[in-house]
């Protein structure tokens, strides 16, 4: 699972925080995530469909697409490459219309060092929250409640990513947010434009212990920088 994929990360940001720096009214309340793994809820920001003002909002992560018969698809779509999302049939639609920022603090890497993995956290020096590039999707089940998923895109990785993974997830740059969000922007080619590798001056990365390889560990000592 390490592999090929951005499969978790952390948002320790307070709702407060988030408002301020992203622009939204405060809501809903969550609280500190310092493991977040697949199919759990994510915080993330998107235009409210009919409006033009940014929403916070709460979406399961794994993206459904609308015309998916089992939700288990989801577990196959927490990440899309920028490479493909444009044609992909699981992304395309929400690539087109449904774009939004899903919101971190920073995200854990498996580094292959010989036998073993050394999980890695990765995040901006400053250690303010940031935004990955998401798509969302909402799926209507034969019976029970929708459900609004998303994904994280991933691309090719900057110089201190590149012997950590081969991919690392799309952070946007702040400058990105107003046309990667505005539903009524189409065209691929300028959105594949705002989907570059993060520059890694920006980030940091250091060793943590292997108690975020259990998902159900989700704890401060996640975090805890470790000598190896």
């Amino acid at each position: 699972m390490h592999n090929s994929m951005c499969g978790r990360f952390t948002q320790t940001a307070s709702p407060a925080v988030i408002a301020q720096q992203f622009g939204v009214a405060v809501s809903p309340l969550f609280t500190a995530r310092y493991n977040i793994a697949p199919s759990q809820p994510v915080a993330a920001i998107r235009i409210e469909p009919g409006t033009t003002s940014r929403q916070l909002v709460l979406l399961r992560w794994g993206l459904i697409p609308s015309w998916a018969k089992d939700p288990k698809i989801g577990h196959q779509c927490i990440n899309a490459k920028v490479e493909t999302v444009a044609e992909k049939p699981s992304f395309r639609a929400a690539f087109k219309t449904r774009r939004c920022l899903v919101i971190a603090t920073g995200f854990y890497e498996w580094q292959v060092q010989g036998l073993r993995k050394q999980p890695m956290w990765i995040g901006l020096k400053s250690h303010r929250p940031f935004a990955f590039a998401g798509l969302w999707e909402h799926w209507h089940p034969p019976e029970g409640a929708d459900i609004e998923s998303c994904t994280i895109l991933t691309t090719e990785p900057t110089a201190l990513l590149r012997p950590i993974h081969n991919r690392m997830p799309v952070i946007l740059a702040p400058a990105a947010y107003d046309q990667w969000l505005d539903p009524t922007v189409h065209d691929a080619e300028s959105l594949q434009s705002l989907l570059r590798p993060y520059p890694s001056e920006e980030l940091t990365a250091y060793p943590v212990s292997t108690l975020v390889n259990n998902p159900r560990h989700d704890a401060p000592d996640c975090l805890e920088p470790i000598s190896v």
